[in-house]
């Protein structure tokens, strides 16, 4: 179920843990707020993201 999804905002990769949640390279959290938009959890910061698709099938 794990994808790599990347932030554009800062050149780094995030997997995705579960449809919604994404954890970075550097230890963050990632909270999905669209296909390519999703909000850092320590700081708030809305990132732009590569496409974060909500297919299960994958």
């Amino acid at each position: 179920m794990s994808k790599y999804i990347f932030d554009y905002n800062d050149g780094d990769f995030a997997m995705s843990i579960s449809d919604s949640m994404a954890m970075d390279s550097d230890g963050d959290l990632m909270m999905r707020m669209g296909d390519h938009m999703a909000m850092d959890m320590d700081t708030g910061d809305i990132h732009m993201i590569s496409s974060w698709s909500d297919d299960d099938g994958e």
